[in-house]
């Protein structure tokens, strides 16, 4: 075989498969070069998906006609001014865009500048070239693409229906809109619900009003604030309360100096920020800027520039795990609003309701209730003591908490006017021996006792662990626990790491462990259900995995704390309750239990009379 250059035609359309492999990625690169043009509103117009069209309409400072004629060149553009590849400023540079959608499609472009008398219109038709000429047009450039892979019709067999292609588009813009919040993007088009996302209004709060409208309305009053600046690097945005979640990672946005990136990195700094507070098939809702010199990461490692390479990657991993969990101690304590609305909207009557209910004019509704604690924060030094040192006014020991109680009907308490100014008010009752119901000065809170106490367990671990070591109780007659060979032969073999948590094990014959020694918080509770946790963990992980057990001490922690909590069915006495609802307040992450569930709900007095139509 003899080797011969292939045709121009033939190679760009073999670039466009590395460029513009579906109509999203062509609605992208279009996109990012308006945004690159200086554009303060672009309107994105598509046609079955973009496969028949795609119009991109900007008002950034166009092209002469010159420029127009060379843009649709192969490796011809304006972003690299000094032919430094390692100082990338903008978001597209490799000058493959657009002779590669004109080489499997009908590319026309207009375009004027700002002094120009007259624009100039430029057509690119299956890899053939139209000469440039005069044309009518607004400052700024509009892009038309239509029939799509007309010229590679091989390539149509392999695009998805013409919704799910719509819906690829409208991610992008979604993402676009998220990295660049100044400037307008409207979508429409077959198969989209058109919307518009305005531009950033002035003022410190334009940024979140910009994102609630791109990730939903409940964001703002479920964001936490993270802005922090370490070694030339910036971390700007706003992440979720470990209680407002999605069922996948889809709504996790980071920006790389105004490009937007699906990193694994990034996403795998998420996932160890989050670990502690949520469960692990959940993801939270987050937008975050990360703007570094561009000479410290390498935007080229991937053809659709979605992923980037850091100079130093365990630097960034490790100040975007550091920012997002400073930010989740120090709102640790609020619960997201929608819980209580998922509350209320539980409690709607099923069915249809009269017209003219006899408790009035106005039929109940829902109304989503306010943040709990959006101006309030727990302190960050909790007490150093424990659950137990906020019940020694009362005289009440973890141990007695611990035991459980056969008694579930409800506990009424005498009513405390002083503690209902406390973010979690003062109980009122104990239902079903599991629900502490405390009266707020504007509403109720309903508190999941066992699941609050857990997380106070296990934050007092934690605290005991990184101070002084874990306080241990010896027992006074060891307990012998039967487990499977296996099992116990992995709790054997960490053994010395488990007694630096507090629990000391020993071998006692075939397949049985004696223990001497468990953490003192957790003294009182099942020792074989608590031997087993820490088995089934060390099952789960591997003996011999690639990260050593000390890096998952706070996981194995988590799994011994459920042992030590208060148990559901155990009747509380009321200064119990309001220790716990006050250790709660002054414990970081207590909105939470260890699986990510919340700990508690609050209900706004307003939204249950509106439940019962009094309002």
């Amino acid at each position: 075989m003899f080797v011969r250059r292939l045709d121009p035609i033939l190679v760009d359309r073999i670039a466009a498969g590395e460029v513009v492999e579906r109509p999203a990625a062509a609605v992208k690169e279009l996109v990012e070069n308006a945004i690159d043009a200086g554009a303060g509103s672009v309107e994105i117009t598509v046609e079955a998906g973009g496969r028949r069209l795609i119009r991109i309409v900007d008002d950034g400072q166009g092209m002469t006609p010159e420029d127009l004629e060379l843009a649709v060149e192969r490796h011809a553009t304006s972003k690299i001014p000094d032919g430094d590849l390692f100082s990338i400023n903008t978001l597209g540079f490799r000058g493959e865009a657009l002779p590669s959608i004109g080489a499997v499609a009908r590319l026309a472009i207009t375009t004027r500048i700002k002094d120009a008398e007259t624009g100039s219109m430029i057509v690119v038709e299956a890899g053939v070239k139209h000469p440039v000429r005069p044309a009518s047009a607004p400052k700024g450039t509009r892009v038309e693409v239509t029939d799509l892979f007309a010229a590679t019709p091989a390539r149509l067999k392999f695009l998805k229906s013409d919704r799910s292609e719509a819906q690829a588009v409208a991610e992008i813009v979604k993402r676009l809109a998220i990295a660049h919040p100044t400037v307008r993007f409207t979508l429409s088009g077959e198969h989209i619900t058109s919307f518009t996302y305005p531009p950033e209004e002035p003022g410190k709060h334009g940024f979140l009003r910009r994102l609630s409208c791109v990730l939903g309305s409940d964001f703002h009053e479920n964001a936490m604030s993270i802005g922090v600046e370490r070694e030339n690097v910036r971390l700007t945005g706003f992440a979720s309360l470990p209680t407002y979640h999605r069922g996948t990672s889809t709504a996790i946005h980071f920006v790389v100096n105004g490009r937007p990136v699906r990193d694994k990195l990034l996403l795998g700094a998420v996932r160890g920020a989050y670990a502690d507070v949520m469960a692990s098939d959940r993801h939270p809702v987050l937008a975050m800027m990360i703007d570094l010199d561009p000479r410290a990461v390498d935007v080229n490692v991937h053809p659709a520039k979605t992923e980037v390479r850091f100079r130093d990657p365990a630097f960034v991993r490790g100040f975007v795990v550091a920012a997002i969990k400073e930010a989740i101690n120090r709102f640790g304590m609020r619960a997201s609003s929608t819980v209580g609305a998922r509350t209320l909207e539980s409690l709607r009557p099923q069915g249809a309701l009269p017209s003219r209910p006899a408790y009035g004019h106005h039929r109940p509704s829902i109304v989503r209730p306010a943040s709990g604690f959006a101006n309030w924060q727990a302190p960050l030094d909790p007490p150093s003591q424990g659950y137990a040192s906020g019940l020694s006014e009362a005289q009440v020991s973890l141990h007695d908490l611990a035991a459980p109680s056969a008694d579930s009907r409800a506990t009424l308490t005498e009513i405390e006017p002083e503690m209902e100014a406390s973010p979690l008010g003062a109980a009122r009752a104990q239902v079903h021996g599991t629900y502490i119901v405390a009266q707020t000065q504007d509403g109720i809170v309903i508190v999941d006792q066992h699941a609050a106490h857990e997380r106070l367990v296990y934050e007092r671990l934690k605290r005991e662990r990184a101070s002084s070591g874990i306080a241990r109780q010896l027992l006074l007659i060891p307990e012998v626990v039967d487990l499977d060979p296996v099992d116990a032969d992995r709790v054997l073999a960490e053994a010395s790491t488990l007694e630096g948590l507090g629990l000391a094990v020993e071998p006692f014959g075939h397949g049985a462990l004696l223990v001497r020694e468990v953490p003192s918080a957790l003294a009182g509770g099942s020792i074989k259900a608590l031997v087993q946790d820490v088995a089934d963990a060390l099952a789960e992980w591997g003996q011999g995995a690639a990260n050593p057990l000390e890096e998952r001490l706070d996981a194995v922690l988590s799994r011994m704390s459920c042992h030590g909590s208060i148990r559901a069915g155990r009747r509380m006495r009321p200064e119990e309750m309001n220790a716990l609802l006050r250790e709660m307040e002054a414990t970081p992450l207590s909105g939470q239990c260890n699986h990510g569930r919340p700990t508690y709900v609050e209900l706004k007095l307003s939204d249950i009379e509106r439940l019962f139509g009094r309002r």
